[in-house]
């Protein structure tokens, strides 16, 4: 599996309504005791993790997660764009997620989000 692959399914674990299939594909990408950490919560571990995507779609059922740029890669370290919509494809939230790959960059062991644009330096 090459990277883009690995956060592909990462990205279809926030869209699967199903939460086998989720915890299936999450398993896939994700290193035991990786972290996940955005405005709204840090987690660790899979369990974490997906119970707070269960709470994200409890709130927007039909809700998907999807990669909105190419990924930037270096030295074991992704950084790419995404959007959430709801069922009817309208965007909730967009953000940049930063994401550190295992040494054979084939699993996830911590991503940190952030959400929305950077203010331009001055504007606040």
């Amino acid at each position: 599996m090459d990277v883009v692959e690995v956060i592909d399914r990462y990205c279809a674990v926030w869209s699967d309504p199903d939460s086998s299939r989720r915890a299936a594909l999450l398993a896939q990408v994700w290193t035991e005791g990786a972290t996940y950490t955005d405005p709204t919560v840090h987690t660790t571990g899979a369990a974490g993790l997906l119970a707070h995507i269960e709470r994200i779609m409890t709130k927007r059922p039909g809700g998907k997660v999807l990669r909105t740029s190419e990924l930037d890669v270096h030295h074991g370290a992704v950084r790419f764009a995404w959007k959430a919509v709801d069922a009817d494809g309208a965007t909730l939230r967009d953000g940049i997620d930063l994401v550190l790959l295992s040494k054979d960059e084939r699993k996830i062991e911590r991503i940190v989000g952030f959400f929305g644009e950077l203010e331009p330096l001055g504007a606040a």
